[in-house]
């Protein structure tokens, strides 16, 4: 399973060397989502993170820098619902109902979510039953092209994998004690717990 990982919405210290380490660590595919971030801000980070990297990085907001800064692509939203027309970039979207995901396959892949309750956004709870899942993947609605979002754990991957789900993408699972220790060492080694379950699915 395809294992992607979102950042907090918030800056954090010293993020984007947590950010590179990460990447060091056999990180594939970073969201970069930072919805307050002004364009100067977003463009301070990414200066940060080894260019080496930027053909891993997909961004959620100020498009332009996409170009800028040679990244993977852009992920549609509420916000920027728009598509940015560069050939060769990846494009992906979030969608929040199976509705959603069978009229998206034009994106390179997609979000859904919430599979589980969330993590990171309090209150926000699950939005599919075990057997909409179930009977989402044996329709082949859900399929390689669909990666789970909310609620991510070490525990459940296995469940999100039997889905069909094509992988995952984590954030508060990965990032929430980060933002109170600032620990990378830790940091890292919930990302190796994450990639090497992921690994076996």
């Amino acid at each position: 399973m395809k294992l992607i990982v979102i950042t907090t919405e918030r800056i954090l210290e010293n993020e984007a060397y947590a950010i590179n380490q990460l990447f060091e660590c056999g990180l594939q595919v970073l969201h970069f989502r930072k919805p307050h971030a002004s364009l100067g801000e977003t463009e301070r980070i990414l200066k940060d993170i080894d260019p080496s990297f930027y053909p891993r990085i997909v961004l959620h907001d100020h498009f332009q820098l996409v170009e800028i800064f040679d990244l993977k692509g852009i992920h549609i939203n509420r916000r920027n619902p728009g598509i940015y027309h560069k050939p060769g970039i990846s494009v992906s979207c979030s969608c929040h109902s199976l509705d959603e995901v069978v009229t998206s396959r034009k994106y390179d892949y997609m979000f859904l979510s919430p599979v589980f309750d969330s993590i990171s956004k309090i209150g926000y709870r699950k939005g599919f039953t075990t057997q909409q899942l179930y009977e989402a993947g044996m329709k082949g609605i859900i399929n390689e092209q669909v990666i789970a979002l909310g609620g991510i754990t070490p525990e459940n991957i296995p469940e999100i994998s039997q889905y069909g789900f094509g992988g995952i993408a984590v954030l508060g699972v990965l990032w929430g004690d980060f933002e109170n220790d600032g620990s990378v060492d830790e940091l890292l080694e919930r990302f190796n717990n994450l990639k090497t379950i992921c690994e076996k699915q």
